[in-house]
C-alpha cells in the first residue's frame, strides 16, 4: 500500500501536464470523431449519387444496345424460320440457278439487280474445300441461300429506321462461302479477302460447336484491319437442327459509343466515365476524358478488377479518386465513372465537406491554442514543484537521497525483494577521519571531499540500486537481488575506487582519503526488515573502523 501511494503521487504529484495532456487529447478525440462521422455521412451519400447516376447511365446504354441486340436475335429467329420453311418463288429459284453457274468463279455475286434485297456474296467451291472450318453441304445450301435472301430483305426494310442503332453494320457469314452484309454495295470488288476476313475473325471462330456451347451473344472488341480502327462486335451463332450454319454479327463503331458516353457527361456534369470490355480494356470514353494508359497503374488495375469480378456493381477508392463501376446487362463489359477529389469539391458535396472542414479546424487551432496556454502554466508550475521536490528528497551538496528519502525508497525496495522472494544487501559507509578534514583544510574542503565521494559512489553502483548519505559524513546503499558476497566485492570496489584518488582541495595542496564499509545481507539470517540490517552493516562499519579502517567489513 505504502509503494503503490508513493507511486501514485510521483505520477499525479511530479506529471500533472499528463493530466492536462489527456484532457485536451480527449476533447480532441471527440472533436474528430464528431467531424468524422459526418464526413462518414457524406461520403455515404456521395457513394449513393455517384452510384445512382451511373445506374442511370448504364441503364440508357443498356437500352440502347438492347435494341440493336435484339434486331439480331430477330434476323436469327427469321433465318430459322426461312430455313424449316424455305421461299419457292421465282426470284429464288432464279438466285439457285444463277448460284450454280458462278460457284466455280473466285468470287462472285448474286442478286445485283434485286432492288428489294441486299446482294449475296461469295466464294469458289475450291476455297471452301481449302478450310476444315469452313462446309459447302449441298444438301442445306438451296435452304441456306433462301433463307440468306430473307436476311437481306429484312436489312433492306431496316435500313432507313437506324435513328435508335449504334451498330455500324450488320451481317451474316456462311460456312457455305458465302456472306451478305448491310455496307456492301452491288459490285464491289475484293469479295474474297473480305470473306477471308470475315472467316479468320475471332468472333467467326469461337462459335464452332467445341469452342462456344452456350450459343449466346458473344462480345468482342478487337483491331479491325479492314478499317483500320477498333470494333466492338457483337455476334450470334446460326444453328439449325443440330448444324452450325455460320454467324450474325453487329459492328459498333468507337466514335458511336464515345459520342454517347461525351452526352452523358455533358448531361452529368461531374466524373469521366469509361466503357471497358471483360479484360478490363478500353472500349470507349468521352472525349474530355485522359487516356486510358494513365487512369490506373497495374496494382490498382488488379484491385479495380478483383473488386469487379466479386460484384456486379460498387465503388473503390483509389487515391485521390473514387471509382464506380455497374456490370453491363447487353454487353460483356462494365461501364466505370472516375470521379477526382478536384470534381467532388466543385459539387454540392463538396461545398459541405469544405465548410465541415474549415468549422473543424477553426476548432482545433482554438483547442490548440488553449492546450499550449495551460501546458505552459502546468510546466512552469510542475517545474517548481519538481524543484522543490527535488529539494526535499536529495542532499543538495551530494546530489544522493538524503536521509528520509533513502529510507522511504528502502522500504519499498525491500518490500518487493521480499514478496519476490529475493535477497538484497544493505552497505553502509563513512569517511576515516572526515573531522580532521574539516579541521586542517576547513569546511569547503570537507565538501569536496563529500561531493567526490558522492560523485564517486554514483558511477560504482547498478540500475536498479538506490545510494544515499545517511548522516554527515555517512552513505548506505541499498542493491536488490544481491548476495552477501556480491555486495562485499562492490563494497571494496568503492572503497578502492575511493582510496586510489588524490584530490585538490587548496591552491597548492591535496589529500587522499579513505572511507570504512560494513555490508549485511537479508539471506544471512531470512530477515527483511530494512532498519535491522541497516543496524547491523552500521555495526559492521564500526567494527571496520575498530580494525584499523579503510576495509570492508561483511561479517
Amino acid at each position: 500500500m505504502r509503494a503503490a501511494m508513493i507511486a501514485r503521487r510521483e505520477f499525479w504529484g511530479q506529471r500533472p501536464i499528463r493530466v492536462v495532456n489527456i484532457c485536451f487529447l480527449v476533447v480532441f478525440i471527440c472533436s474528430v470523431l464528431l467531424t468524422w462521422r459526418e464526413l462518414v455521412v457524406l461520403e455515404q451519400a456521395y457513394v449513393a449519387s455517384q452510384r445512382n447516376s451511373l445506374d442511370n447511365v448504364a441503364t440508357g446504354f443498356d437500352r440502347h444496345l438492347q435494341y440493336s441486340v435484339d434486331k439480331l436475335l430477330f434476323y436469327r429467329n427469321a433465318m430459322h424460320f426461312a430455313l424449316e420453311e424455305p421461299l419457292d418463288t421465282d426470284v429464288a429459284r432464279q438466285m439457285l440457278r444463277d448460284f450454280a453457274q458462278q460457284r466455280r468463279e473466285s468470287s462472285w455475286q448474286l442478286l445485283q439487280n434485286n432492288t428489294r434485297s441486299m446482294p449475296i456474296n461469295g466464294v469458289s467451291d475450291d476455297f471452301v474445300s481449302q478450310s476444315p472450318l469452313l462446309n459447302r453441304d449441298e444438301s442445306r445450301l438451296p435452304g441456306e441461300l433462301s433463307a440468306a435472301l430473307e436476311f437481306g430483305y429484312l436489312m433492306h426494310l431496316s435500313a432507313g429506321g437506324r435513328g435508335r442503332d449504334m451498330q455500324q453494320s450488320t451481317w451474316y457469314t456462311s460456312r457455305a462461302g458465302f456472306f451478305i452484309a448491310s455496307d456492301i454495295t452491288r459490285g464491289t470488288p475484293s469479295l474474297l479477302p473480305r470473306y477471308y476476313h470475315q472467316v479468320t475473325r475471332p468472333w467467326f471462330n469461337e462459335h464452332a460447336g467445341e469452342y462456344h456451347r452456350a450459343r449466346g451473344v458473344s462480345w468482342f472488341h478487337l483491331y479491325d484491319p479492314a478499317r483500320h480502327t477498333r470494333t466492338v462486335t457483337a455476334s450470334v451463332a446460326l444453328d439449325y437442327q443440330h448444324y452450325w450454319y455460320g454467324v450474325l454479327a453487329m459492328d459498333f463503331p468507337l466514335q458511336t459509343l464515345d459520342r454517347y458516353l461525351q452526352r452523358v457527361i455533358n448531361e452529368d456534369e461531374q466524373g469521366d466515365i469509361y466503357l471497358f470490355d471483360s479484360r478490363l480494356q478500353i472500349v470507349a470514353a468521352a472525349q474530355d476524358a485522359p487516356p486510358a494508359e494513365r487512369l490506373f497503374d497495374p496494382v490498382q488495375q488488379a484491385q479495380l478488377a478483383h473488386a469487379i469480378e466479386l460484384a456486379g456493381e460498387g465503388g473503390l477508392r483509389l487515391d485521390t479518386r473514387y471509382i464506380s463501376w455497374v456490370k453491363l446487362s447487353n454487353f460483356d463489359g462494365v461501364l466505370v465513372k472516375v470521379h477526382t477529389v478536384e470534381q467532388g469539391m466543385q459539387g454540392e458535396f463538396g461545398n459541405i465537406t469544405v465548410a465541415l472542414l474549415l468549422f473543424w479546424t477553426l476548432f482545433t487551432a482554438m483547442l490548440l491554442v488553449s492546450w499550449l496556454v495551460i501546458r505552459r502554466m502546468v510546466n512552469n508550475m510542475t517545474r517548481l514543484q519538481s524543484t522543490l521536490t527535488w529539494q526535499a528528497w536529495h542532499d543538495p551538496l551530494t546530489r544522493l537521497y538524503n536521509r528520509g528519502a533513502f529510507f522511504e525508497r528502502a522500504w519499498m525496495l525491500a518490500r518487493e525483494c521480499e514478496q519476490q522472494h529475493k535477497p538484497y544487501s544493505v552497505i553502509q559507509f563513512d569517511l576515516d577521519h572526515f573531522k580532521n578534514i574539516n579541521d586542517r583544510y576547513g569546511h569547503q574542503a570537507g565538501d569536496k571531499v563529500l561531493s567526490h565521494a558522492a560523485t564517486m559512489l554514483a558511477t560504482l553502483v547498478r540500475d536498479g540500486d538506490i545510494a544515499g548519505r545517511v548522516g554527515g559524513e555517512e552513505f548506505c546503499v541499498l542493491l536488490p537481488d544481491t548476495s552477501l558476497d556480491e555486495a562485499a566485492n562492490i563494497a571494496e570496489r568503492i572503497r578502492a575506487r575511493l582510496n586510489a584518488r588524490e584530490i585538490l582541495v587548496k591552491r597548492h595542496g591535496s589529500l587522499r582519503f579513505s572511507a570504512s564499509f560494513g555490508v549485511s545481507c537479508s539471506a544471512e539470517a531470512n530477515n527483511y526488515n530494512f532498519e535491522q540490517l541497516q543496524a547491523s552493516a552500521d555495526a559492521r562499519l564500526y567494527q571496520a573502523k575498530q580494525r584499523g579502517r579503510n576495509q570492508v567489513c561483511a561479517r
